[in-house]
C-alpha cells in the first residue's frame, strides 16, 4: 500500500472516527443540560446520643423513603412484636408521605431463625398485592439490640 493510500485512509478514519465522536459528545451535554442535580436529603426524627445526632427514623432522598430499624421493645412472642414492628413501620412511612404498599425492599432481621413461620404468618398480606423485595437474616451472637424479637426497615418511594 502506497504512503499515499496510507495517509488518506488515516484521514477518512480520522474523519469518521471525529464525526462519530462528536455526535457523542452533542447526546451526553443533551443528557448533561436535562440532569437535575440530587436534591439534599431531609432527615426526620432525629435520635440523639448525648446532644450529638445519631440517626434520623427517616431521610427523604430523590423520591426514596428510607426507614430505620423497626424493634418492638416489650416482653411478648414473635408474633405480637412482628405485629408492632410492622404497624410502627406503618406510621413512619404514612407520616413521611409514603405506605406500606409503596414499599420497595424489607429487610427483615430475626433473634432466633426458628421464628420465620411464624413472623411470615404476621408479616403476608401486609403490603398489598404486590409485595416488596425481602432479606431475612437471623442475628449473631447479641440478638436484636434492645430485646426484640425482631427489626425491621424498609425502603419505599414517595
Amino acid at each position: 500500500m502506497s504512503t499515499q493510500r496510507r495517509n488518506a485512509l488515516k484521514k477518512l478514519f480520522a474523519s469518521a472516527a471525529a464525526t462519530v465522536g462528536l455526535g457523542f459528545l452533542a447526546k451526553a451535554e443533551t443528557a448533561a443540560a436535562s440532569y437535575s442535580a440530587p436534591r439534599e436529603k431531609e432527615a426526620s426524627d432525629i435520635v440523639y446520643d448525648q446532644d450529638v445526632p445519631l440517626f434520623s427514623q427517616a431521610t427523604k432522598f430523590n423520591g426514596l423513603l428510607f426507614i430505620a430499624g423497626q424493634g418492638a421493645h416489650f416482653a411478648g412472642d414473635i408474633k405480637s412484636h412482628t405485629d408492632h414492628v410492622l404497624k410502627q413501620l406503618q406510621k413512619q412511612l404514612e407520616a413521611n408521605g409514603s405506605s406500606m404498599e409503596k414499599v420497595l425492599k424489607v429487610n427483615v432481621y430475626l433473634d432466633d431463625i426458628k421464628d420465620w413461620k411464624d413472623m411470615n404468618e404476621v408479616f403476608k398480606g401486609r403490603f398489598g398485592k404486590k409485595p416488596p423485595v425481602r432479606t431475612t437474616v437471623a442475628v449473631a451472637k447479641g440478638g436484636v439490640p434492645g430485646d426484640s424479637l425482631v427489626e425491621m426497615d424498609c425502603i419505599a418511594y414517595l
